[in-house]
């Protein structure tokens, strides 16, 4: 295996995204995430009507000129790799740029994958084939917008073995997060796993910065430290947990706050781990002034879209009456039709039918799903092709709620795919 520099000379830095190389980790069970990761894995997940949780990765890496991808998948991946098929074959691979999907192969072994670092491990001839300068090494499942380049062009400068991306957030909420402890010059001295007392930012005694799990190694640190994992057999070969660790206790790795750098204000990140991290997530999109927006033009968020007319709203004669369709601060995908019911703060996917009379209220309602006459929907995600029918109501009884969904700690109702009144009841 060779893991050797390509060339002694240095590399410039308006070239750095052509010697990077990106992996992104897609193969996440996300048990918190059941029932909608019942049929997908995590990535594959809808998110804010047109898009899959992935196409956020996906779209920061494209806006910052990478073009080398790996999507490493494994836990259901069908629907995320037919997603990948339709919305991003749009490199030229004449000119060396490609994404591909990468599932397990048992090239090292007979295991599927065992953690974080021995996924990147169980692939490591994809990196020494490529012979990249710098890996950037990414999760599927999170929503923010970062420019990749600056994040490797402060690595490069800074000559780290290692740089992670660090979200700045208030000292009252790291108890929850794995946290950095740096120096004055940003150096990473100390790896704290959900402490209970969280090491602060030097000089911001009421900040501190956690692992975003976003990583630039250089090539040759990387492969030395994943031979290294595999062959320990106390660990877990987890980056975060082991390999992470231990390069911090050997020196070199370097924190790059998230910061705004006009106003030096933290920015948006979510770790779409749970039901109420996902409905959280969903809600902050049609906030008046939403923290993250979707309508940002000069760092788009590309998706594949099925051909579907425009959504529309619609008389519904319904006996007697005329009710309107109305829309009062949601999001819309297209084909849905509101066909005398009413969306309030909520975000409908495409092809979604509202029947006349019924109400839905901060709630997620994914594509091809059907809201009957009459019916109410608060606080809920339903899920794909999901029927609801006349007269339900669907997150004001808790009890009755349990009875037939699952129910999340914040009082979420999650309706599961295609699901059908005398289905069973979901996870």
């Amino acid at each position: 295996m060779s893991v050797g520099s390509k060339s002694d000379m240095p590399v410039k830095i308006l070239d750095l995204p052509r010697h990077t190389l990106t992996m992104i980790m897609a193969g996440g069970r996300g048990e918190r995430l059941r029932p909608l990761t019942d049929e997908r894995s995590k990535p594959g997940v809808p998110f804010g009507a047109n898009y899959r949780i992935i196409d956020f990765t996906l779209s920061n890496i494209w806006n910052s000129g990478l073009r080398r991808i790996y999507v490493l998948t494994q836990y259901k991946s069908y629907s995320l790799d037919k997603h990948l098929l339709k919305g991003w074959q749009i490199f030229n691979h004449e000119a060396g740029e490609f994404l591909y999907g990468i599932p397990p192969q048992h090239r090292v072994g007979e295991m599927w994958y065992r953690g974080t670092a021995d996924a990147i491990y169980q692939n490591i001839y994809l990196i020494d084939r490529e012979q990249p300068d710098f890996v950037l090494i990414l999760s599927g499942d999170h929503i923010y917008r970062m420019d990749y380049s600056t994040l490797i062009v402060l690595h490069s400068r800074r000559k780290a073995r290692l740089t992670l991306a660090a979200v700045v957030v208030p000292r009252s909420e790291a108890h929850e997060f794995g946290i950095l402890e740096v120096d004055e010059k940003g150096w990473v001295i100390g790896f704290q796993e959900k402490p209970s007392e969280p090491k602060t930012i030097p000089g911001k005694p009421d900040w501190c910065l956690v692992n975003m799990g976003v990583y630039v190694f250089n090539r040759e640190d990387l492969v030395s430290e994943l031979l290294k994992d595999a062959g320990d057999p106390r660990s877990s070969h987890d980056f975060g947990k082991n390999v992470i660790p231990a390069m911090v206790r050997e020196g070199g790795v370097l924190a790059y706050p998230f910061l705004d750098h006009e106003t030096d204000q933290p920015r948006y990140w979510r770790d779409i781990g749970t039901l109420d991290t996902y409905y959280a997530a969903s809600m902050d999109l049609i906030r008046p002034v939403p923290p993250f927006s979707l309508y940002d033009r000069e760092w788009p968020i590309r998706t594949w879209m099925a051909p579907a007319p425009p959504a529309k709203t619609v008389h519904n004669h319904f006996d007697g009456t005329s009710p309107l369709g109305q829309l009062i601060g949601s999001i819309v995908g297209g084909g849905t039709i509101i066909s005398g019911g009413t969306a309030e703060r909520s975000i409908l996917g495409r092809n979604v039918y509202l029947d006349a009379g019924c109400h839905v209220v901060d709630s997620v309602i994914m594509d091809n799903a059907r809201i009957g006459k009459r019916a109410a929907v608060h606080r809920a995600i339903v899920d794909k092709g999901a029927e609801i029918p006349d007269g339900m109501h669907i997150g004001w009884d808790r009890e009755a709620d349990h009875r037939l969904f699952k129910v999340t700690e914040a009082g979420v109702v999650v309706v599961p795919k295609d699901w059908r009144a005398g289905a069973e009841a979901a996870g």
